[in-house]
C-alpha cells in the first residue's frame, strides 16, 4: 500500500508524528496512551465508557480529507505551509483489512517506545500490546472512505470496540452503513447556521442541512449516539438555547461539551484566548441541562470535557 501523499505532506505529517498506513490512513500517539502508561492517568473515554486508553488505537482512514475546514480543528489543512490538495475526494481506496492491520502494526511500533522507560507500567504495557479499540477520529471525516462499513466490521471481529466520529456532512453514507459502530459520535459545532458557515466553513454545499439530516437520523441508530460540542470563545460559545433544539432533534445518548484546545494547526486559526476554562464548559453545560432536560453524569477538568444524559448512569461498553 504505497502511499500516494506528496512527499512534502508525509514529511509535515511525520514531522507531527503521524504513522501512515497505505494511501489516506494514518495513526497517532494520543496523549492519553503516553499519560496512562507512565503516570496512571487514563482519558475521559475511560471515566465515561470503561475504554482503556493503553489498548486505544487512535487511527483515521482519511488523514488529508475532509468536508470541512473548522477553524479550531488541530489538522493540516489545504493552504497551511504553503502546501495545496484536494481536500474532499480520497485518492484510490485502500482494502479495510490492510488498513486495520497497518494501524494494528503502527500502534505497535508506537508501544515499542516505552518498552525501555523505567516509568513505564509493566501490566498495563502487556494490556496495551493486543489493542481492543479503535477510535475512528483522528482528523479528516471518515465517512469520505466508502469502505467505512468493512473497515467497522474488520475491527470488530478481531474483538476491538469501535467510537466513530464524524462531522455529519454525508449523512448518505451513514444512512448506508450495514455494520454499526460501538459508538457514534456527531459533532456539532454551531447552533446556528451563520456561526456554522463561520465556524466550521463548508467545502461542500448544503453542509449545514446535511448535518440536520444526519440529527435526525440519529435516533434510528441502535447503538449510543453522542453529540460533541467543541466549544471555541467569542467563536460558538453561545446560545445553549439553540444548541438544545438541535439536540433534541437528534435525541444522543449523551451530550459532551468540551473545550477547544490550542493544539496543532489551529494555532494558526485562533488564539491562546479562544481556549475555554473547564469552568467556562461546566457552566455551559448546566444551560445545556437546563434546556434539555438533560442530566449531568461526569465531568474531567482536565479534559475540560461534562458528561450529559438522560440515563442514570453511562452504559461501560467493555
Amino acid at each position: 500500500m504505497k502511499s500516494s501523499i506528496p512527499k512534502d505532506l508525509i514529511r509535515l505529517l511525520k514531522t507531527q508524528k503521524y504513522h501512515l498506513v497505505g494511501k489516506h490512513s494514518a495513526v497517532k500517539r494520543c496523549r492519553w496512551l503516553y499519560e496512562t502508561l507512565v503516570h496512571d492517568r487514563p482519558c475521559y473515554k475511560q471515566k465515561f465508557y470503561g475504554i482503556k486508553s493503553h489498548q486505544c488505537i487512535q487511527m483515521t482512514p482519511t488523514v488529508l480529507y475532509c468536508t470541512m475546514r473548522c477553524r479550531f480543528c488541530w489538522r493540516a489543512q489545504s493552504g497551511d505551509l504553503e502546501l495545496k490538495w484536494e481536500e474532499t475526494q480520497l485518492p484510490k481506496q485502500d482494502d479495510p483489512e490492510e488498513i486495520v492491520e497497518g494501524c494494528i502494526q503502527a500502534q505497535l511500533k508506537i508501544l515499542s517506545g516505552y518498552k525501555g522507560n523505567q516509568k513505564t507500567n509493566r501490566d498495563k504495557y502487556k494490556e496495551a500490546l493486543t489493542p481492543k479499540h479503535a477510535a475512528i477520529s483522528l482528523t479528516g471525516e471518515p465517512t469520505l472512505y466508502p469502505f467505512l462499513s468493512d473497515l467497522i466490521k474488520s475491527f470488530h471481529k478481531r474483538g476491538f470496540t469501535t467510537f466513530l466520529v464524524t462531522n455529519g456532512t454525508v449523512p448518505e453514507a451513514l444512512s448506508q452503513l450495514n455494520a454499526e459502530p460501538t459508538q457514534l459520535y456527531v459533532s456539532l459545532c454551531a447552533p446556528d447556521e451563520k456561526t456554522f458557515l463561520d465556524t466550521c466553513r463548508p467545502q461542500i454545499p448544503a453542509a449545514w442541512k446535511k448535518l440536520n439530516e444526519t440529527l435526525s437520523m440519529l435516533p434510528s441508530f441502535k447503538c449510543p449516539t453522542v453529540t460533541r460540542l467543541t466549544l471555541a470563545r467569542h467563536v460558538n460559545l453561545k446560545r445553549p438555547d439553540l444548541y438544545a433544539r438541535l439536540i433534541e432533534k437528534a435525541n444522543p445518548t449523551y451530550v459532551e461539551p468540551k473545550a477547544y484546545m490550542h493544539v496543532g494547526f489551529s494555532r494558526q486559526r485562533l488564539g491562546f484566548e479562544n481556549m475555554p476554562t473547564h469552568r467556562e464548559i461546566r457552566e455551559f453545560a448546566d444551560e445545556l441541562a437546563k434546556e434539555t432536560g438533560y442530566n449531568m453524569l461526569n465531568e474531567v477538568p482536565e479534559s475540560r470535557v461534562v458528561l450529559l444524559s438522560h440515563l442514570e448512569k453511562p452504559i461501560k461498553l467493555v
